[in-house]
């Protein structure tokens, strides 16, 4: 429990006070659970394996995102982490400051910013991504082998839905 009230306890109080509404109760706990599922995720991970490195979630992302993709531009960055191009700038401020990453302009367009990671962001991947997988095998542990896939395509469709 993270809060105050237990998830038990939430959804009953939700359920009584919304009762006089013709809801759909169901779609609200499986909206409201994904959410509070992947903020205690996200928390999980900022709380363990990433303090070891000094990564916020969102720099991970950025620098996931980068290692997977590089070179890569700023706006495709930004895209596939989900943040705005205002907050890119920020987290990539403190990647090159880490010297993990670095911007360049594009050498066929000027406008463009192009992404690097750098050799001790490679090296930290190599390092941090294997951590960061045994956390998100912890965290899965308890749903097993069809129900894991079953849930990650439930997720991808709810993705692709909304993202079109």
């Amino acid at each position: 429990m993270t809060g105050r009230y237990t998830l038990a306890e939430t959804e009953a109080r939700g359920a009584n006070r919304l009762s006089h509404m013709s809801l759909d109760f169901e779609a609200m706990a499986v909206t409201s659970n994904l959410f509070r599922a992947a903020s205690a995720v996200r928390n999980h991970f900022e709380r363990t394996v990433l303090a070891k490195s000094g990564l916020s979630w969102t720099a991970f992302v950025v620098l996931w995102v980068t290692w997977i993709w590089e070179p890569a531009e700023t706006r495709e960055i930004a895209e596939e982490a989900s943040i705005s191009k205002a907050t890119l700038t920020g987290v990539l401020t403190t990647l090159e400051k880490m010297g993990l990453a670095t911007r360049s302009r594009s050498a066929t367009d000027g406008r463009l910013v192009i992404v690097t990671v750098q050799p001790a962001g490679h090296k930290l991947m190599e390092t941090l991504f294997p951590e960061f997988n045994r956390h998100e095998v912890d965290v899965v542990s308890d749903i097993k082998g069809d129900d894991r896939r079953a849930l990650a395509d439930m997720l991808r469709a709810i993705t692709a839905k909304i993202e079109g």
